[in-house]
């Protein structure tokens, strides 16, 4: 079955083909505006792809019910309605897509399949957040995680590239794009993840802050006279690379201002490094050790510098990086490990298609 996957991201909407060899037949890209992902660029994507037997919406946030795929009906997108404030880069595009794929002339069946999904076997200790049960008992909360389908290809990808079952390995899946999270995976399965209840949690984002005191939250609700959305923006929107360097939120251009020695930029750098090596340590931490890390994402993929600097001062976990491959062809999954390193170093291209189009195909028989 060839499956149409549609990928809403923070700043563009990915379509791709996919065939039963998981290979992508067709490809293209909608970027969103400020006002989100606009129908009419949509539906003319749409029209130059072949027919599809079904389509695929990644879906970021399905809160902490909806946690498997489920074919899309009236009631599916009502609740998708609801949740769309707990993703407010993500879910509206995803709901804007699955609206111009059910009103197509030619309608097919669409399937919602849920980022968090994959980080739905997070043990308890992992999850649970220390605040009063009550209000995890009515709300919820808990950690729920996402790029579920990124790091399960990435944690399948490694498997295949080391020779060794996904059964045996303890990797650290480090996705790094406009958003970033890391997950830790154990036997295949996810047992901690840097994102929390929102995708705004764990290590500095391109605009997203990551982590930070929720005093600080309250502080400036009551003493800078903030409003909730006021601070949401902010934080969504106006923080992470951007907001450290004041010029931009592409890890490249932050790169070469940091090189032509912007103090800012140095700065930016040098926070996004500390979240991200403090972060692949406490991964490996909660396996108890570690065989290989994964990068992938547009920043783990194409940034060389971001590897070398992850690498830095993880000797002690048995982490190097060969400078040579590490710089080598960046069309190419490959494993970049300095000969010396107990822990291999791996680049794998991002293909989150591929699993969702073989979730759709599991779920559809």
């Amino acid at each position: 079955m060839d499956v149409l996957v549609v990928n809403p991201g923070s700043s563009s909407c990915k379509l791709e083909l996919v065939d039963g060899g998981d290979r992508a037949l067709a490809r293209a890209v909608v970027p969103l505006t400020a006002d989100g992902l606009d129908p009419h660029q949509l539906g003319a994507a749409l029209d130059r792809m072949p027919p599809v037997a079904a389509a695929a919406v990644r879906v970021v946030h399905g809160g902490v019910d909806l946690r498997q795929s489920v074919l899309v009906d009236r009631a599916l997108l009502a609740r998708l309605d609801e949740l769309a404030p707990l993703a407010p880069l993500h879910n509206p595009a995803s709901l804007a897509a699955i609206r111009v794929l059910i009103a197509r002339p030619t309608p097919v069946p669409v399937v919602a399949c849920f980022d968090s999904a994959f980080h739905a076997t997070l043990p308890d200790e992992a999850a649970v957040y220390a605040v009063p049960w009550e209000w995890t008992r009515t709300w919820g909360l808990r950690r729920v995680g996402f790029h579920g389908w990124s790091h399960a290809y990435a944690a399948q990808r490694a498997a295949q590239m080391l020779a060794r079952p996904a059964s045996a390995l303890r990797l650290v899946t480090c996705h790094l794009g406009a958003g970033a999270s890391l997950a830790a995976v154990a036997g295949g399965r996810s047992v901690d993840t840097t994102m929390g209840f929102t995708p705004m949690d764990g290590l500095v984002m391109a605009t997203r802050s990551g982590s930070v005191d929720p005093g600080i939250l309250l502080w400036l609700q009551r003493h800078g006279h903030l409003s909730a959305a006021a601070v949401e923006r902010a934080l969504d929107r106006e923080s992470g690379l951007l907001g450290l360097s004041g010029v931009s939120a592409a890890m490249e251009r932050v790169e070469v201002e940091a090189a032509a020695g912007s103090p800012r930029s140095q700065l930016a750098l040098a926070v996004y490094d500390h979240r991200l090596r403090a972060q692949i340590a406490a991964m490996a931490a909660a396996m108890g050790g570690l065989d290989a890390v994964v990068f992938t994402g547009g920043v783990g993929e194409g940034s060389v510098g971001v590897r070398e600097r992850a690498a830095h001062r993880l000797g002690f976990l048995g982490i190097a990086v060969d400078s040579i491959a590490n710089a080598g062809p960046v069309d190419q999954d490959r494993d970049v490990s300095a000969v010396e390193a107990r822990v291999r170093t791996l680049v794998v291209h991002a293909r989150e298609a591929v699993p969702i189009a073989a979730e759709v195909r599991r779920l559809l028989g």
